[in-house]
């Protein structure tokens, strides 16, 4: 299996390390640490010396109750970095929701959108959709994230349900995205889904779709999951957000043995070699 993106086809045999850089003053986890261009590209070659597989670049927190960004505001943070790390010879992926985000950087040669509202974003004056935008562009890849509601009031409102009905239903969302992008010509093999741990869902919530994660290869695409350092590990553990680093790369090995292919984190190095061992352990089964 491979993720067919605009500059790279990854090899998924293995699994790959998405690493996390959020060029923003109120991320969740980071703090504002790596906001400045300095910071950011420092903390980018880092990920990579770490053993980051694919870079990804976010101008606009999506933490739960975060406010939106001007989109003007939101390409002066991206688009300097995304200049620099596209001459590294790495896959660059891009977390926004915007289309004219989405169109400026895949313009500029960006290899991935991984977008939170899964293109749903509709068209503007002077501006097409989200969908039409990723359609446009033939070979770019895309990530589309099942979230209930919005970031400003997600968590305020989760999904209802128990743990059982929520497999279905995200799935059910995933399957519809997919298939509607395909109908606008995008290939299967550009398309990754991610369960959308932390938008909208309870910590039990959280924990049945990673028990549950299996299910989602059904739909025919590979898997990412992003549990970096989020809140229901926080809620399980007890652990502040600086401590979360341990649990944080469980999760990550435990999404990888229930299906996915790419795990997004913020914690490449420890992650990266967690990994490693899992590759060792299976690499001599019987």
């Amino acid at each position: 299996m491979y993720w067919q993106t605009a500059r790279f086809q990854i090899d998924l045999t293995q699994p790959k390390i998405m690493g996390i850089v959020n060029v923003t003053p109120d991320s969740f986890s980071d703090g504002g640490r790596y906001a400045r261009f300095g910071s950011a590209i420092a903390h980018a070659e880092q990920l990579v010396k770490d053993g980051a597989d694919i870079l990804d670049l976010g101008g606009e927190s999506s933490r739960p109750g975060a406010p939106q960004v001007p989109l003007h505001i939101e390409l002066e943070r991206i688009l300097p970095v995304l200049a620099e790390v596209l001459t590294w010879g790495i896959p660059i992926s891009i977390d926004t929701y915007k289309p004219q985000v989405m169109q400026a950087v895949l313009d500029m040669g960006a290899d991935i959108i991984n977008d939170i509202w899964a293109l749903r974003q509709p068209a503007g004056e002077g501006y097409a959709s989200a969908e039409d935008v990723v359609a446009k562009h033939d070979s770019c890849g895309v990530c589309l994230m099942h979230m209930h509601r919005e970031p400003q009031t997600m968590q305020l409102q989760p999904m209802q349900g128990d743990t059982d009905s929520i497999i279905p239903q995200v799935l059910s969302f995933l399957e519809q995205r997919r298939q509607s992008i395909c109908r606008l010509g995008v290939d299967l093999p550009r398309i990754v889904v991610d369960p959308g741990i932390g938008f909208g869902k309870t910590t039990e919530q959280n924990f049945s779709l990673l028990a549950n994660q299996r299910e989602f290869l059904a739909l025919g695409v590979p898997l990412l999951a992003g549990w970096s350092r989020k809140t229901a590990i926080g809620a399980v553990t007890g652990l502040q957000m600086s401590e979360r680093v341990a649990p944080s790369v469980v999760a990550a090995v435990l999404a990888v043995q229930n299906g996915a292919s790419i795990v997004r984190v913020h914690d490449v190095r420890e992650t990266a070699a967690a990994l490693k061992v899992l590759q060792a352990v299976n690499q001599n089964k019987k």
